[in-house]
C-alpha cells in the first residue's frame, strides 16, 4: 500500500495485519482518484472507519484542505497516526478515535466535500452509514460527493430521501458506489 500521487507520492504506507480493516487496492485507489479529478484540491475530506488511513490520506497528498479520519480501533489509529507522519501530512488532519455511527448521530458542525465509507465486510454498516448520511445531509456539502466501498455481494439498493446514487463502478470484488444530494440528480450523474 502507498501513496499514489501528490505530495506523498511514493511513500510505503504501513497497514495492520488480519481482516479488522478493508484495505483499498492501489488499482482501486487510482480508479477513484481518476474519477474525482481535480475537485479533491481545496476539498474537506470525511474518512469514515478510517482503518490506516490509505484514502484520506491519498486525498491530502492530492491537495486536499483538510481531512478527519474517525475510526474505532486503537491499533488502527496508531498506525493510521504513523502514516499521516512519515507522509508529512498531519498538520492538515484530525484524527477522531470514535464510534461511526455515534459520530454521525452529534450531527455535522461543517459539511464535507468528500465523505469515504469503507465499513467492514458483511455487517450491514455501509448501509446504516448511509442511511444516517441521508438522515443528516448536512454532513455533505451541496455538490459534494460519498463514496462508499463494498464488496459485490453487499449490494442492495438503499431507500433513501436527501441522496441519490449517481454512479456505480465495478473492480473485481471492490464495487464503489457514489451519492449526492437528490437535487444534483442528472447534473452529470451516469446512473441512479
Amino acid at each position: 500500500m502507498r501513496v499514489i500521487s501528490g505530495s506523498a507520492k511514493g511513500r510505503r504506507l504501513k497497514s495492520l495485519p488480519g481482516s479488522s480493516t478493508r484495505p483499498i487496492t492501489d488499482r482501486v485507489k487510482t480508479a477513484l482518484f481518476d474519477i474525482l479529478g481535480p475537485s479533491i484540491s481545496g476539498a474537506r475530506v470525511l474518512d469514515l472507519f478510517a482503518g490506516t488511513g490509505s484514502v484520506g490520506i491519498e486525498a491530502l497528498s492530492r491537495g486536499a484542505a483538510a481531512a478527519v479520519f474517525v475510526e474505532k480501533d486503537p491499533r488502527a489509529i496508531r498506525v493510521l497516526r504513523e502514516n499521516l507522519q512519515q507522509t508529512g501530512l498531519l498538520d492538515r488532519a484530525r484524527v477522531v478515535r470514535a464510534d461511526v455511527f455515534a459520530f454521525l448521530r452529534s450531527g455535522p458542525v461543517e459539511p464535507f466535500d468528500f465523505i469515504y465509507v469503507a465499513p467492514p465486510q458483511y455487517r450491514g454498516w455501509w448501509r446504516r452509514t448511509l442511511e444516517l448520511l441521508d438522515a443528516r445531509p448536512g454532513w455533505l456539502a451541496a455538490s459534494g460527493i460519498i463514496v462508499v466501498q463494498i464488496h459485490p455481494r453487499e449490494f442492495e439498493e438503499v431507500p433513501l430521501h436527501h441522496l441519490h446514487r449517481a454512479d456505480r463502478r465495478d473492480y473485481g470484488s471492490t464495487h464503489l458506489l457514489f451519492y449526492r444530494h437528490l437535487e444534483r440528480r442528472g447534473q452529470g450523474d451516469e446512473g441512479g
